[in-house]
């Protein structure tokens, strides 16, 4: 896709979500970096329901270390691999404490040294909290990136250099937000409904799907 049609691209996602966020539920950027942490391998949906209860009363490191693993793992055991993630929210949280007065570092790098935390999480909690211009690609971002031009890539971190490169101001900011939705809602893996995209007249996508026929 040409620098044209890259800005066309994000010009209408801007134009009609003009300030995208994230859907997972947070109250501060521990609960955001928390929750993230959570959301891998795991829907939204889900972990808003798990953090609900936990939210209300975990508010910070020092409470989250006072509730412990298995107080935690009481609260998120509904989500996929809740062992191994209670274990890394209290270590990362012990880990605030101890090395960043209990405040979350608005550091890329230093984010990606705490346990559970790699880049893709890093980059969430940098955009989302900050207002850094960083590039999270999840499986969403990674599909629509490939498939509709903007930023091909054959593994996560090349897309995101390909994002870096290629989005133009002034959509930096929220691009990944507009890439997540538009995969998760309508640029599908096995049927992207394409008849409904805003953006198909600029897309690269070649098997475009046609309109389903009603059954009457």
């Amino acid at each position: 896709m040409n620098r044209a049609a890259t800005f066309e691209f994000f010009r209408i996602l801007a134009e009609l979500n003009p300030a995208p966020e994230t859907e997972l539920s947070f109250g501060n950027v521990y609960q955001l970096l928390v929750a993230v942490v959570l959301s891998a391998q795991a829907t939204d949906v889900g972990v808003n329901k798990a953090t609900r209860a936990l939210f209300a009363t975990v508010k910070t490191p020092a409470q989250m270390v006072e509730l412990g693993e298995e107080g935690l793992k009481a609260h998120i055991k509904t989500i996929g691999l809740f062992n191994a993630k209670a274990k890394n929210v209290i270590a990362l949280s012990e880990i605030l404490l101890r090395d960043h007065g209990g405040v979350v570092p608005a550091d890329r790098d230093l984010l990606e040294t705490l346990p559970g935390v790699g880049r893709k999480t890093a980059n969430v909690v940098m955009n989302c909290a900050f207002g850094a211009e960083t590039f999270a690609v999840d499986t969403h971002v990674f599909r629509v990136s490939n498939r509709s031009g903007i930023a091909a890539g054959k593994n996560v971190l090349a897309v995101e250099r390909a994002l870096d490169k290629r989005v133009p101001q002034p959509f930096r900011v929220h691009a990944h937000h507009w890439l997540i939705l538009l995969g998760r809602y309508i640029c599908k893996a096995r049927t992207p409904e394409c008849w409904h995209c805003p953006v198909v007249d600029v897309c690269t996508f070649k098997a475009k799907t046609p309109t389903p026929v009603k059954k009457r």
